[in-house]
């Protein structure tokens, strides 16, 4: 078995891309899938986020949303609007928004590698949403949302990758939200081979965005294997829809932080309390962190410059020197009392996309105390993370642009 393999993909005839791409099923609640999928019958809203076509206030965990699903995906199959691939390709997909460009691999990752840790994780999963997803691809029979992979930026494998887009590509759309998505099939038999021999001479991939998926596939392909008595390992169910793009080329946004109280503080009391651990300056303008260690603090309708004191980044801790890590390690729960930020109401995270006006207006609007902005979290710390085999805090990366949904999906009955 192969770090990753070509496979025959289910896509949108030629003409209906746009009309199918759909943001990720878990990006969107039920109430803004259904208004973003109103009029578009061939959405894959149809198929991500089945509820929409329910009655209001349907429980979308109920096994009739998935058994819709599953009768949607069929019906676009027989109405020619979703099509499989004759043989198996490699697709060669580029994202676009405003200045940025990355452009990444579809392929088919091993489940085994998964399992062994070659692909790497870094987040912790939740029992109900893996449930969710293996139930999903059960009633599919198929992976329809893609994992966001990354593996270390490779010249080689950049310029094999370049090279397929210098022709013109198969798809190319514009989201409703201003992304652009590019799509070229790499059928080449010597192509295909020699991407996977480069990938396959790669110590290891790295999960950016997907670690729910990737688990469902996981324990779908235990399943399958269990019940099949003739299983190989070459079966699809061994390998789960990735996209896999050079690290140095991924957009990290900041994951912003909200709080609702300053534990029992006033303004004034609160910044003396944080300059245990921070060097306080005021700002006359919003405050982007400029680099790691670095944060920018709203409160009371002005900004302040927060440097953590460099004695208290440790340097042989992947995880502890993150700075997620060291605004809650030093700040958020010896000073506020916020000692799990997965479970405790007093916090809330805004991701960078967003804007520093949207930090202003959770405080101006008195539905906040104080807001926290903070670096991005690179991605060298993201995969060092994952190499020392830790878990990152929450909400710890927002990756932008997103890929779509419906542009390649992954059979695994082929």
């Amino acid at each position: 078995m192969s770090l990753i393999r070509p496979f025959a993909g289910l896509r949108p005839v030629a003409g209906r891309a746009a009309d199918v791409c759909a943001p990720p099923y878990d990006v969107l609640n039920s109430e803004e899938a259904r208004q973003r999928a109103k009029d578009k019958p061939w959405s894959f809203l149809h198929i991500s986020k089945p509820e929409i076509d329910l009655p209001e206030g349907t429980d979308p965990y109920d096994p009739t949303v998935y058994a819709k699903a599953a009768e949607n995906l069929e019906r676009m199959r027989r109405e020619g609007i979703l099509v499989q691939d004759e043989q198996p390709c490699y697709y060669v997909y580029r994202l676009r928004m405003g200045d940025h460009v990355q452009t990444g691999l579809v392929a088919a990752a091993s489940v085994a590698d998964y399992d062994s840790n070659r692909i790497r994780k870094h987040e912790f999963t939740r029992p109900d949403k893996e449930d969710d997803r293996v139930r999903q691809i059960d009633a599919l029979d198929a992976q329809t949302g893609p994992v966001l992979l990354a593996y270390k930026s490779d010249p080689e494998v950049d310029s094999l990758l370049e090279a397929v887009t210098a022709t013109p590509p198969e798809v190319d759309i514009v989201a409703d939200d201003g992304i652009g998505h590019q799509l070229w099939v790499v059928r080449d038999p010597a192509l295909i081979e020699e991407i996977t021999r480069r990938f396959e001479a790669m110590p290891s991939l790295y999960i950016a965005d997907g670690h729910h998926r990737s688990a469902s596939a996981s324990r779908v392909a235990k399943a399958r294997a269990a019940a099949n008595p003739a299983h190989s390992g070459e079966e699809p169910y061994n390998y789960f829809l990735s996209v896999i793009f050079p690290h140095e080329q991924m957009k990290i946004f900041d994951y912003n932080r909200v709080v609702t109280d300053l534990g029992g503080r006033s303004p004034k009391e609160f910044l003396e309390a944080i300059k245990t651990a921070f060097d306080v300056t005021p700002s006359d303008e919003p405050v982007r962190p400029r680099g790691p260690g670095e944060f920018g603090l709203y409160l009371d309708g002005r900004w302040y410059r927060l440097n953590i004191h460099p004695e208290l980044i440790p340097e042989d801790d992947p995880v502890k020197r993150l700075d997620v890590s060291l605004l809650a390690d030093h700040l958020l729960e010896p000073i506020l009392g916020i000692s799990d930020p997965r479970t405790d109401k007093r916090i809330d995270f805004v991701g960078g996309i967003r804007g520093l006006k949207g930090l202003e207006q959770r405080v101006d609007s008195g539905e906040m105390a104080a807001a926290f902005s903070l670096y991005p979290t690179p991605m060298s710390a993201l995969m060092a993370v994952a190499d020392a085999g830790e878990v990152m805090p929450p909400k710890s990366t927002w990756f932008e642009p997103k890929l779509a949904d419906g542009l390649v999906s992954h059979l695994l009955s082929e």
